[in-house]
C-alpha cells in the first residue's frame, strides 16, 4: 500500500510537470514571493510532496495560473516549476522588491541631480565670464567717452584759437587798410603840390 502511494505521488508529480511543460508562455503572469525570510517549494500542491528547493522573499516569479489545495504553481527565477502556499504569493511586489526599485530610482535621481548641478555650475561659470566681460566693456566705454570728451575739448579750444587768429588777422588787415586809406591821400596831395611847385 505504501509503494502504491509512492507510485501514485510520483505519477502525479510527473503529470504535474508534464502539464506545466505543455502550458503556453503567454498564460504566465508576474508574481512575487511575500516578505518572509525564505519558503520551501514543493513538487506538488501540498506539503506532503517532496521539497524541490527554497525561494527567497521578494523574488519575482511567474504564475502559471494553476491553484489547488491552497497552493499556487510558480516558475522561479531559475526556471524551476514548483508549488508554494497561496499566502506566500502576491501579484504585487514585496517590500524588498519595492525598496530595491526605490533605491534604483533614488540612484537615478541622484545622477540627474548631479547632472543638473554640473550644468548649473557650468552656467554659473558662463554667467561670471559674461559679467566680467560686461565690466570690461563698461570700462572701455568709459575710457572712450573720456577720450571723446578730451578730443571735443581740444577741438573746441582749437576752433577758438582759429577764430582768434582770424580775428587778429582781420584786425591787422583792417588797420593796414585804414592807415593806407589815411596816408595815400596825403601823399597824393603832397606830390601834386610838389609837381605844381616845379612848374
Amino acid at each position: 500500500m505504501r509503494k502504491f502511494k509512492q507510485l501514485f505521488a510520483i505519477a502525479f508529480t510527473a503529470l504535474s510537470f508534464a502539464a506545466s511543460a505543455q502550458q503556453e508562455p503567454s498564460t504566465l503572469t508576474d508574481g512575487y514571493i511575500s516578505d518572509e525570510l525564505f519558503i520551501y517549494m514543493h513538487s506538488g500542491a501540498g506539503n506532503n510532496y517532496r521539497i524541490v528547493g527554497s525561494i527567497n522573499a521578494g523574488t519575482q516569479v511567474k504564475l502559471t495560473g494553476e491553484q489547488r489545495n491552497g497552493y499556487t504553481e510558480i516558475i522561479d527565477d531559475k526556471e524551476r516549476t514548483a508549488w508554494v502556499e497561496d499566502k506566500f504569493v502576491s501579484e504585487k511586489p514585496g517590500l524588498r522588491f519595492v525598496v530595491a526599485e526605490l533605491n534604483g530610482q533614488l540612484a537615478e535621481n541622484s545622477d540627474i541631480e548631479s547632472t543638473l548641478k554640473s550644468q548649473l555650475d557650468e552656467q554659473q561659470v558662463r554667467l561670471t565670464d559674461a559679467e566680467n566681460k560686461n565690466v570690461e566693456l563698461t570700462n572701455q566705454i568709459t575710457a572712450l567717452e573720456s577720450q571723446l570728451s578730451t578730443t571735443q575739448a581740444k577741438l573746441s579750444s582749437q576752433d577758438l584759437d582759429i577764430k582768434k587768429e582770424w580775428f587778429f588777422n582781420g584786425a591787422i588787415v583792417m588797420g593796414i587798410g585804414l592807415i593806407l586809406g589815411l596816408l595815400l591821400p596825403r601823399l597824393a596831395s603832397r606830390r601834386r603840390s610838389s609837381m605844381d611847385s616845379w612848374k
